[in-house]
Order: structure tokens, then C-alpha cells, then sequence
């Protein structure tokens, strides 16, 4: 019997290997040189090859060939219709359609969960500015001693002014400042990757950040630099704790999909929603990359409070307008 089927294979094999060959050629060709390479005649050819090798897939498939010979034909005919019916799209349009299409639609499609971890992060920061205010305690309860570097209630209001303005070196707010950054992407990277259970994770990461956000206010706010600090957090802050918020919002977003599946499987859910929420990821790490140099140039440079509230306002504007303004082509899309 297993004779009988290798010599059957081996008839089916000999009788179209020719074309199955020329198909190769063909997409090898192509693959390596692009479809200018090909002949008048392999042009019209590849159509009719294809159509060829899909009959004998279908042919070997239903008459349990040889498993060899089954997954070279699927190999080949899948390249072939990628060749054929596949958008053959430039490396540069798919960086515009990310930039243009991809990205803003997805942070607008997920606007509910951006909503939600907005609403999350805010008040998280006013709590715990309410609570620092009035008891100073609770500072060192929400704030890490690794962030905090001597920037605490007990601090003077000369001392914390100096922070705003001048790198200090190993005791100035520089360190502090790549260290908040440096925090910040971590936030934002397990806000998404942790949405998968139920956005339970996520939630209490967006608290958190909030809480640290509002005891740093506090502290300066109660020695009368609460227009001062704004400014220092603006400039780059609109951009990252944005970003860490889309992050949160991408990962709810799964999360969701992982806690109501409706009729599909919990696993199928995620996969689907996974789409829209890794293009928002994916975004979030230019907007940290972004976040990281106003962070750097911007307080170094920009001593101004005004200045730093200009381009503070002005980038989160843009990146309102970026994500939620609309569209002339977004029907088309």
C-alpha cells in the first residue's frame, strides 16, 4: 500500500514539476528584482502557473500524497497569491500610512479607554495632592526614596527652586528627571502588557503613577513654586504622561476584550483587539522617544517659565488635534 502511494506520488510529481519549476523561477525572480525584472512572456505566464500549481495542491490534498510534496505546493502557491493579490506597498508609504492613517485612527478608535485612564491618572494626582497638602506624611508613602533624591516637604523652597532650573550634577534634578523618564516608559510598557488580566494591572499602574505625579506637585506647591514645577513637568510631560496614558488605554482595551469575549474564545478576543492596540503601542514608544529629548533639551536649555508652558500647551494641542481632529480620507479608509 505505502508503495503503491509513493509510486503514485512520484507519477504526480513527474507529470507538472515543469511548471511547478517555472513557477519558482518566476516568483525567485521577482522576490530578488522586483516584477520589472520579468519577461513579457513570464508575465503572462505567472497567472496561468499559479492557477496550475493551486490544481495540484488541490489534486495532491485530496488524494493524500506525499506530505513532502503537500507543503512545498502550499508554500508556493502562497507566494504566488501574495505576488499576485497582495499589496506590494514601499517601506516608505507603510511609514506615511503608520503616521497618517494607522496611528491616529487607532488612539481614536480607542478613545473610550483613553478616557477611562485619563480619568484614572487625574485623579489619582489630585488625591494625592490633597492628602500631601494637608499631611505632608503621606509624601513618603506615595513617592519612592529612589525618585524623591532629597526632594521631600522637609526640603527648603530655595533648594527646590534650584532643582527647576539648574543640573546639579549627581544631586541635581537631571538625575531625577532620567530617572522619572526612565520610570515612566516601564509604567507605560506594563500598563499595556499587563491589560491581558481583566485591566485589573493596568488600573492600579495608572493609580500609581498618578499618585507620584501629584505628591511631586504638592511638595513644590506648598513652597509657592506650584507655577514653577508646572512648567518644569509641562514641557515634556505633556507628551510622556500622554503616552503613558494611550498605553493604559491600549491595554484596557484588551483587557476588555479578554473579560467580555462575546462569542468568541477568550484568546481570539484578545488576538482581534490586539491590533488596534499594538498600533497605539507602537505609537507610544515614538511619543517616549519624543517625551525623552524635550525632556533633556527642554529643561536644559529653556529656563523660562512661560517658554515652557508655550511649548508644553502647544505639543499636547498638536497631539489632540493629531489623534481626535478629523480626517478628510478617514471614510476612505
Amino acid at each position: 500500500m505505502a508503495g503503491q502511494i509513493t509510486l503514485k506520488s512520484h507519477r504526480f510529481r513527474t507529470e507538472r514539476e515543469a511548471s511547478w519549476r517555472e513557477l519558482e523561477v518566476i516568483l525567485k525572480a521577482i522576490e530578488g528584482r522586483g516584477m520589472k525584472s520579468l519577461s513579457d512572456a513570464q508575465i503572462v505566464a505567472l497567472p496561468r502557473l499559479y492557477r496550475s500549481t493551486l490544481s495540484s495542491l488541490s489534486v495532491a490534498r485530496a488524494t493524500s500524497l506525499d506530505q513532502g510534496v503537500i507543503l512545498y505546493l502550499e508554500s508556493l502557491t502562497a507566494r504566488a497569491y501574495y505576488i499576485l493579490y497582495g499589496s506590494q506597498v514601499s517601506l516608505g508609504k507603510r511609514i506615511s500610512t503608520f503616521f497618517l492613517r494607522d496611528w491616529p485612527l487607532a488612539a481614536k478608535a480607542l478613545w473610550k479607554e483613553t478616557a477611562i485612564s485619563a480619568a484614572l491618572t487625574l485623579l489619582a494626582a489630585v488625591l494625592a495632592f490633597i492628602l500631601v497638602k494637608n499631611n505632608p506624611d503621606w509624601f513618603y508613602t506615595f513617592m519612592p526614596d529612589s525618585m524623591a533624591a532629597g526632594r521631600t516637604p522637609a526640603a527648603s523652597a530655595e533648594t527646590l527652586r534650584e532643582t527647576l532650573y539648574h543640573d546639579e550634577g549627581a544631586d541635581g534634578l537631571g538625575i531625577f528627571a532620567s530617572y522619572l523618564f526612565s520610570h515612566n516608559s516601564k509604567v507605560a510598557m506594563f500598563a499595556f502588557a499587563l491589560g491581558f488580566a481583566f485591566c485589573i494591572p493596568t488600573a492600579i499602574l495608572l493609580l500609581y503613577n498618578g499618585f507620584i505625579l501629584g505628591s511631586f506637585i504638592a511638595i513644590f506647591s506648598e513652597k509657592s513654586l506650584g507655577f514653577e514645577v508646572g512648567g518644569w513637568l509641562i514641557i515634556h510631560g505633556a507628551t510622556e504622561i500622554f503616552a503613558i496614558i494611550l498605553a493604559g488605554a491600549a491595554g484596557m482595551h484588551i483587557g476588555k476584550a479578554v473579560a467580555f469575549p462575546g462569542e468568541l474564545t477568550r484568546t481570539e478576543s484578545a488576538s482581534k483587539a490586539g491590533g488596534a492596540a499594538s498600533l497605539l503601542m507602537a505609537g507610544v514608544v515614538i511619543m517616549l522617544f519624543f517625551a525623552g529629548l524635550l525632556e533633556g533639551f527642554g529643561r536644559q536649555l529653556i529656563t523660562n517659565d512661560f517658554i515652557r508652558y508655550a511649548i508644553g500647551l502647544s505639543t499636547l494641542t498638536i497631539w489632540v488635534l493629531y489623534f481626535y481632529g478629523p480626517r478628510r480620507k478617514e471614510a476612505d479608509t
